[in-house]
């Protein structure tokens, strides 16, 4: 039992230590970096191909399979990086109950120096010949000062929302760090590609936590999809027209989302993040209708998309296409451009009817909870307040009465000069009422 008291005596004096507290803050910020640096949750086959196994130093000393082993591909989500965060948390807590909130205690206390040496060791010391110890007490007031009273002695502070800010400071990290945890355990993400038109489940998940559900109740469809373009034919914007059902078929919300502009439905946030053209419809001829894949190229940084269709035994067609809502060239297999036409536009090439009907995009969302996020964010907004908070300078002024004069020593911890102002204006407005 003694042994058991003992340790545990032993760890909370080791966790309430600020340079303990600091090492795992650092630690914490390095694998955030890392986390930075290494795309997070993606395919085994992204990480051979962005990390491979070469003879370069680098690629010796991270690659794939080094990733993957060390658990880097999901770096937040480590087992290791949970139990250093459940330190840290941990680590402020024994230092916020031990360390701050005892000093803050000891700071509202009455501090009087009696003692000569040491009202001059105070970085501002001085001595006036009239002797009043209530016009003093009024001038400290006057000056928003709390005063303490014994004998022939005051002591006065202020300021004291200052020693506060390391304490609002815990507080706000530990806050943070339980609405990430919270995210941590009750959270998904999902990745969906879902073609125009198409109706889609969330289902393909890429990271969730141990407590959390995909909803079984809520179906989506793309209504349709829109790219807007600059005037230097960049693209400005991708917009995708949502539109969420219950079980029953009903419409319960509907929004064009883009970039920075999401759809949020009880709590799951749906993201716009990527397009992508994956056929065409067209007719040759008197066939049926034909979907024929297409393939994404980029050349000297321009994106296009092509495929390669036979219209009879002898002849083959190139499709290129640039962009939406634009024209599609097309091409014979010796790359000579023989036309360019938009959708629903009837060509003959070699006696054969051509007619593109449709380009069948995809678009790409991100769908995620976040259960924590309130949490967290209230976390950085307190955080915020608390070094809007540390900058209120804590204040002390030290005031003996002897035979002949008043001795006037103070302190402060930071603001030196507003301090200075402050003794000046307390010292002339008791002069102004005290007579020799």
């Amino acid at each position: 039992m003694i042994n058991m008291k003992n340790i545990g005596w032993h760890t909370f004096k080791k966790l309430r230590n600020l340079s303990f507290s600091i090492s795992l803050l650092l630690i914490i910020a390095v694998i955030s970096i890392i986390g930075t640096i290494i795309e997070q949750n993606q395919s085994i086959s992204y990480y051979q191909e962005a990390y491979p196994i070469k003879n370069q130093l680098l690629n010796i000393v991270l690659n794939w399979k080094i990733i993957l082993n060390l658990g880097l591909d999901h770096i937040y989500s480590n087992p290791f990086f949970i139990i250093i965060l459940i330190l840290f948390f941990c680590s402020l807590l024994a230092c916020t109950f031990s360390n701050q909130l005892p000093s803050l205690r000891n700071a509202r206390k009455w501090k009087f120096l009696q003692q000569t040496q040491k009202r001059n060791n105070k970085s501002h010391f001085t001595k006036l010949e009239q002797i009043s110890i209530c016009n003093m007490i009024y001038s400290l007031y006057n000056n928003q000062y709390y005063i303490f009273h014994k004998e022939s002695s005051l002591y006065a502070y202020k300021g004291l929302a200052g020693r506060t800010a390391p304490i609002i400071v815990h507080f706000s990290i530990i806050l943070t760090f339980v609405g990430s945890l919270i995210s941590l355990l009750g959270g998904f993400t999902t990745q969906e590609i879902i073609p125009e038109g198409e109706i889609f489940h969330i289902k393909n998940t890429i990271q969730s936590g141990f407590n959390s559900t995909l909803p079984d109740n809520l179906i989506g469809k793309i209504k349709n999809f829109d790219i807007t373009y600059n005037k230097d034919n960049s693209i400005k914007q991708f917009l995708s027209n949502i539109i969420l059902y219950n079980n029953e078929g009903q419409n319960i919300n509907q929004k064009y989302i883009f970039v920075n502009s999401p759809l949020i439905f009880n709590g799951i946030t749906f993201y716009q993040t990527d397009w992508s053209i994956n056929s065409i419809r067209l007719k040759i001829g008197n066939s049926p209708i034909i979907q024929q894949p297409i393939t994404k190229h980029k050349i000297n940084n321009q994106v296009l998309w092509s495929c390669q269709i036979p219209i009879n035994k002898t002849t083959h067609i190139i499709f290129i296409v640039t962009k939406l809502n634009d024209q599609i060239s097309i091409y014979d297999t010796s790359n000579n451009l023989l036309i360019d036409i938009t959708s629903n536009e009837k060509v003959v090439i070699n006696n054969t009817t051509v007619e593109i009907l449709e380009i069948m995009t995809n678009t790409g969302l991100q769908i995620k909870t976040d259960p924590g996020i309130i949490i967290t964010y209230t976390g950085f907004l307190i955080l915020m307040i608390s070094i809007i908070i540390s900058y209120i300078s804590y204040s002390q002024i030290w005031v003996n009465s002897t035979i002949k004069h008043i001795q006037i020593a103070g302190f402060t911890n930071r603001a030196t000069l507003s301090f200075e102002e402050d003794l000046i204006n307390i010292e002339e407005m008791y002069t102004k009422y005290t007579w020799i």
